[in-house]
Order: structure tokens, then sequence, then C-alpha cells
């Protein structure tokens, strides 16, 4: 490397969700070859803790599945903006010996959740899965251990359908959890899930391919079983308007014949003040070759892509950033 190179080195670090860490490690790979002297460590930690982390000034930028409330915004000492990045799919995973496909209505797996269901040959589960084998074996409940987004979008759906739990544990990167055993990161959950008979979790659907898990069709707001899909996902943010440049949205049980009603945008936490001149150069060039170049290789990973509309308002917010 010449010595301009080693003038000219800069490391980003950024932490936080572990929902879309999949396609952020490819890109920043990516990324990284094509800019010689240009590194960037992202720390797949959770979405509490990248919001942490990134509001504490510990990192050049953060990531997390759910949209910070205007709260939380205005306590972080760094002023931000919310940067989509891809949509995604939360899917429930289980490991029922014998049994390879299931279907789970939202109110199904909120009293699962809830403790309300407790064997896998409960008939409220038999209803919905006719013609299915239930074995007689008791649910092993899995949930996130760590500040979670995909604990979010999963709790954020729960209290959309069923008002049992939006009157409890509600909707939270943390929630009280009623019943229960926590894995952290969404590699955690998948890994227990697998060793665990008789468990269901909840994971980002990349984690559930890679891990070879089984996981369940889920009953939309329209009425109908979709397995969780990129068209399904895509469906589910149609429509969608932002004014200016606040990207915060929720698209949790949104309507549409195939949405896939545990759909979300996961984002990037960016900061809108000036830091280290260099560093925010590299920062603003590598958003907008996220946005240009790496949305066309997110359905690789069972993600899907921006909508074209939000990808050009993107453009222009991280064009004008400082």
């Amino acid at each position: 490397m010449s010595l301009g190179m080693v003038a000219q080195a800069q490391t980003l670090t950024g932490s936080g969700a572990s929902f879309p860490y999949p396609i952020y490690s490819k890109w920043f790979s990516e990324y990284s070859a094509a800019h010689p002297g240009v590194q960037i460590n992202y720390q797949s930690i959770g979405s509490g803790g990248g919001i942490k982390q990134f509001c504490s000034g510990l990192v050049d930028f953060g990531a997390s599945d759910m949209p910070m409330t205007d709260e939380m915004v205005n306590s972080c000492k760094v002023k931000l903006i919310h940067l989509p990045t891809v949509l995604g799919a939360v899917v429930p995973v289980f490991n029922v010996p014998g049994v390879n496909d299931l279907r789970f209505s939202g109110e199904l797996l909120a009293d699962i959740y809830l403790g309300k269901i407790t064997n896998w040959n409960d008939a409220r589960i038999a209803k919905d899965n006719p013609g299915v084998k239930l074995p007689d074996q008791k649910i092993i409940v899995v949930h996130r251990s760590d500040g979670s987004g995909t604990s979010f979008i999963f709790t954020d759906y729960l209290s959309k359908v069923s008002k049992e739990w939006a009157a409890g544990p509600s909707k939270g990167t943390s929630p009280s959890w009623p019943i229960g055993v926590g894995g952290k990161g969404n590699e955690g959950v998948a890994g227990l899930v697998r060793q665990l008979p008789g468990a269901i979790g909840y994971v980002e659907l990349i984690y559930a391919l890679q891990n070879n898990i089984s996981s369940g069709a889920m009953k939309n707001a329209a009425g109908n079983w979709v397995k969780a899909s990129i068209p399904g996902v895509t469906e589910a943010a149609a429509g969608l308007k932002f004014k200016g440049t606040d990207f915060r949205v929720s698209i949790t049980n949104a309507a549409g014949a195939q949405a896939y009603p545990i759909s979300s945008f996961t984002y990037l936490l960016i900061p809108v003040e000036p830091g280290d001149a260099t560093k925010r150069k590299v920062l603003k060039d590598m958003l907008s070759w996220i946005v240009k170049s790496g949305e066309g290789e997110v359905s690789v990973l069972s993600y899907a892509p921006l909508p074209t509309d939000l990808a050009q308002k993107e453009l222009a917010t991280i064009y004008s950033l400082k």
C-alpha cells in the first residue's frame, strides 16, 4: 500500500441490529474491497445496544430495526436521521418432531407467547392446521435475551392483533416476556430452536433459511395464509408516503391480499452534524453506494429492496448531509 493510501486510510465503526447483519456484512466487505484503505467494522449486538452506543458517540453509525421514538431521538446526544436500508420478514420458527409445515394466526402466536397455549396438540393449533399430526409435546418458547429490533417488530405485530398482548407485555426491544428462554441475537434464537425439540421462536427470514429451520405461514390482515417472501414483504410496504426526511414507519399487519404481516424496514442511524470530515465523506459515499449498488444484491439473502421512490428520496437526503 502506498504512503498516500495509508494517509487516507479510514475505519468506520458501527453496531446494532442482527436482523440485517447478513446483508450488511456482505455490503461492508464489498465496499471495503472496492475502496482500498477503507475498513468498515460492524458489530451485530442488537438494536438496543446499537442505539445506546450510537447515542453515546461510541460508533460512527448505528443500526436498528426499531425506529426510535421522538423521546429517544430527543434524548440522544447525537443529532440523527433514520435511513431505511432494506425490508425483511420476521418468521415464526419451530422444532416439532415429525412436523414441517404449520400455520399461525397472530392471536395464536400471542397466546403461545403469553403462556396460554402450552402444548403442541392444543385444539387451537389443530384448528388452524387441519390434517397435521401434532404431537403431545410441551411448547418451549424462545425469545431474545438482548435489546432487539427483531423483538420490536414481533411485538409491534402482536400488539396490533392481540388486545391482551397490547395491554400486557406490549411492544419494545426488551419487553417483559411472560415465559420462555432467551437467546442472544437472531443467531442465538435460531440455535436454541434447532437444539430444543418442541421449541418455537422468531427470527429474520435469512436465519431460518441458513439454519434449515421450519418456519410457519401467517394469517395476514386480509385473512390469507402467507409464507414470508420478497413479494409479500414488498406488498406490505406498498403505497407508503413519507414526509420530508422522516422515514420512520411501522408496516406490520399491513393491508394487501399477499402482504406478509410481520414485515419491517431496518434502519441505519446516521449523524446529521459533521464530525471528522474525512470520515463523513466516506460515510456519505458508502451510503450512496448502498442505495445505488447494494440494493441490487439484497434478494439473494431474502431481503426486499427499497421502493424506488423511497430510494430516490434517501439519495437526496444523503447528498444533503454536510
